[in-house]
């Protein structure tokens, strides 16, 4: 790799730390080409990325960016997973780790916080973002539903007395 490619790698690099909400830093030491493969594909599937880079290389973009105090976590051979939805990437290498024994957790960061290990995997236990989207909207239609079923409560009511009452006449 050459210099060019190297600034090129890095300016890539910090526009993806400036954009993300999450980096989650893994070691994957013996996973083969295929479980790796499956893994960047579920992240991909979440909206996440998933890359191994040169530690330097991170190291150098990372500076200046509310992600900075990870630098010491990059130390031998790791992967950065980000991700705009911290929780969504969390999930999936929390689910990763859980069936693949050589696929470690190191830890991660969120804007301004630094994660280990424990965080990130307490971090998987939240709801995602689409699910709190899902209880908001459940929430905001509730009233409107509730609404609904009491004002066509007295009619249905007296809907019913006057079934009775012609009931009773045809008797």
């Amino acid at each position: 790799m050459d210099r060019n490619q190297k600034r090129e790698l890095v300016r890539q690099l910090a526009q993806t730390f400036a954009e993300t909400q999450v980096v989650i830093i893994t070691r994957n030491h013996g996973l083969t080409v295929a479980q790796a493969s499956d893994l960047r594909n579920r992240m991909r599937g979440v909206g996440a990325r998933f890359k191994v880079t040169k530690n330097r290389l991170a190291r150098i973009a990372l500076d200046g960016t509310p992600f900075q105090d990870i630098a010491p976590l990059l130390t031998g051979p790791v992967a950065l997973a980000t991700a705009s939805d911290p929780v969504a990437a969390a999930k999936v290498a929390v689910e990763f780790a859980k069936t693949h024994e050589k696929f470690e957790i190191v830890g991660g960061a969120m804007p301004g916080t630094l994660l280990d290990a424990g965080g990130v995997k307490a971090l998987a236990e939240l709801p995602s973002l689409e699910e709190l989207r899902g209880k908001l909207v459940g929430l905001l239609q509730a009233p409107a539903a509730k609404l609904a079923q009491l004002m066509t409560a007295p009619a249905a009511k007296l809907a019913r007395v006057f079934a009775a009452f012609g009931d009773r006449q045809a008797d």
